[in-house]
């Protein structure tokens, strides 16, 4: 009769040794992924709160985690990632200034080519030429390419426009604007309702001209209208009417250095 009762017993309690291997494994597959995943994060100070963190939990701070060879690694990861992006920056640094001061060059040398064209052609009084820390402007007055209240380019100006588009094309990587100014008078004819669409109409027309040369990229230029609204002289006299009505085209810079911004403004005599 004991030896039944014996048998059954045990029966009743099956052997569950197979558990505690079986946790060990499951507790050293979770301590490997949470040594992959802080390996693979540049935060130093996380991983090692997240060691000693999990090193506690499994063996009263004395597990595979504790030893300081991985905490080492994890922070000389952080240092070499931080000088490579200390160096990467510095590069940049360095390409910028390059880059800055080579748009400088550029921008000077068209300069000069436009105020020598302006020189040779008796232009000095319907074009000039600035050269500031956001751009190359070109200033035209409106006798020089239009008849008044009109926003037809006059025939002998359109050589002008060929001569300005021949320079632009040596300097292909810079956006250009084209905008149209007026002075503050009414326009009375039925070609323009407002000051606004004559503007427009005089900077469409004179950039039409410049893209006739197919060496042009089309994409960088666009047109503005400006109408009475910007003015650059008084709208009180004739002269400062004059000056208002104009067409500049803008070369714009691509890089503006802040530090130098007040020292490279350039305006033709």
């Amino acid at each position: 009769m004991s030896k039944k009762r014996k048998h059954h017993d045990h029966d009743e309690h099956m052997d569950e040794s197979w558990l505690i291997p079986y946790s060990d494994l499951m507790t050293l597959l979770l301590a490997l992924f949470i040594v992959l995943y802080a390996a693979s994060s540049t935060d130093a100070k996380k991983f090692e709160e997240m060691s000693q963190a999990f090193s506690i939990a499994f063996n009263n701070g004395n597990g595979v985690m504790e030893g300081s060879s991985m905490i080492t690694t994890g922070q000389q990861m952080t240092n070499q990632n931080k000088t490579r992006n200390m160096k990467d920056g510095s590069q940049k640094d360095m390409t910028r200034e390059q880059l800055v001061k080579k748009e400088q060059e550029d921008l000077e040398q068209l300069k000069k080519q436009l105020d020598q064209y302006i020189d040779k052609n008796g232009l000095t009084t319907d074009l000039e030429t600035k050269l500031n820390q956001t751009q190359l402007m070109i200033t035209i007055s409106d006798n020089a390419l239009f008849s008044s209240g009109s926003a037809a380019v006059k025939p002998e100006s359109r050589k002008l426009a060929v001569a300005i588009a021949n320079m632009l094309q040596q300097y292909p990587d810079y956006n250009i604007i084209v905008a149209g100014h007026t002075d503050n008078q009414p326009i009375s004819n039925t070609e323009f309702e407002s000051n606004w669409e004559l503007s427009s109409k005089r900077a469409i027309r004179f950039m039409n001209i410049l893209l006739v040369n197919p060496n042009i990229d089309r994409q960088r230029f666009s047109g503005i209208a400006y109408g009475e609204y910007q003015p650059v002289d008084t709208n009180a006299t004739a002269e400062g009417r004059a000056k208002n009505r104009r067409v500049e085209v803008s070369i714009m810079r691509n890089y503006v250095n802040v530090d130098n911004a007040d020292n490279i403004s350039v305006q033709n005599p």
